[in-house]
């Protein structure tokens, strides 16, 4: 099944040298299925970043390199007119290394609003979106690290642990190869913009895999609030793109489901915990991730 994936977004299965690679590079799927999931990818040049998120996403935007305005993004206050979190599935703000921002203090504010509820109030206007904001970047691939302060590359404004700990998780962009010749899509595969309709559509199926997953995770009462919303938001997510049949808890093995969805998810909230650990000892110094399981439900 991740090979027809891939087949469906330009790329060649058989380029790919393991299922980790495969699964990797199908993550960046994740926001094209879920509402609101808001995640970093810092990897190296050449691995068709801009290309997925700029091409293949016909209902995301993908704003490379320049300068951002919170009125582009969120609301126009003079023009009265939406931002683009508010018509989009997803922002992808590419070549975020680069990047620069007018007023940051504004804008880091509102981001934070935003990503912590889909919702942001500018005057008396509320405005509301389903659009995840994505963070895409080049960096030395010597940093490619989770016990490296790997966002010293960003812009100021996300250097904040506050704002940081609003993104769910990690892409971890040095499991994907180099785009080359072999990764070119070879043979039959499914219409792109047909499968960017289901995926688009997949979208307003949060609620049935979310009760499915809430089902078969397991955690302490003592779990970290918005650690527990990005594991599982980002474990629902894997769970429509790579089982998307599954509409109860018994349609799943354990085993699948731990190995392709919650462990993943973890793993990325993870890098994240990481490098807030880095950025902001004070704060999160010595908290590590919860234990997240699958239930035992099947006897």
């Amino acid at each position: 099944w991740m090979d027809v994936l891939l087949g469906a977004i330009d790329y060649n299965p058989a380029g790919y040298a393991s299922s980790r690679q495969k699964h990797t590079m199908l993550t960046r799927l994740l926001p094209f299925v879920e509402p609101n999931l808001n995640l970093i990818e810092l990897a190296p040049k050449g691995t068709g970043k801009s290309y997925l998120f700029g091409q293949i996403g016909k209902y995301g935007w993908l704003v490379s390199g320049g300068s951002l305005t919170r009125a582009k993004l969120f609301y126009d206050n003079a023009r009265r007119r939406p931002g683009l979190v508010t018509a989009n599935d997803f922002v992808a703000l590419d070549e975020i290394q680069s990047m620069t921002f007018r007023d940051p203090g504004e804008i880091q504010g509102a981001l934070k609003a935003y990503m912590e509820s889909g919702e942001a109030t500018f005057g008396t206007t509320r405005i509301k979106g389903e659009a995840g904001i994505l963070l895409l970047g080049n960096i030395d691939i010597a940093d490619q690290r989770a016990d490296v302060d790997m966002f010293r590359w960003l812009p100021d404004i996300f250097h904040e642990s506050a704002l940081l700990d609003r993104f769910h998780g990690f892409i971890r962009g040095i499991d994907i190869p180099r785009m080359t010749s072999a990764l070119r899509a070879n043979g039959w595969a499914l219409n792109t913009e047909y499968f960017c309709e289901i995926m688009h559509l997949l979208r307003g199926e949060s609620l049935t895999y979310r009760a499915v997953v809430d089902k078969l995770v397991e955690y302490p009462p003592t779990a970290d609030t918005r650690d527990t919303s990005a594991v599982l938001r980002i474990a629902t997510a894997y769970l429509k793109l790579l089982f998307p049949h599954v509409r109860e808890p018994s349609a799943i093995s354990p085993e699948d489901f731990r190995i392709w969805c919650l462990e993943p998810a973890v793993s990325m909230r993870t890098i994240i915990r990481r490098q807030l650990q880095l950025i902001d000892p004070r704060e999160f110094g010595g908290k590590e991730l919860a234990q997240y399981t699958v239930r035992e439900i099947y006897s």
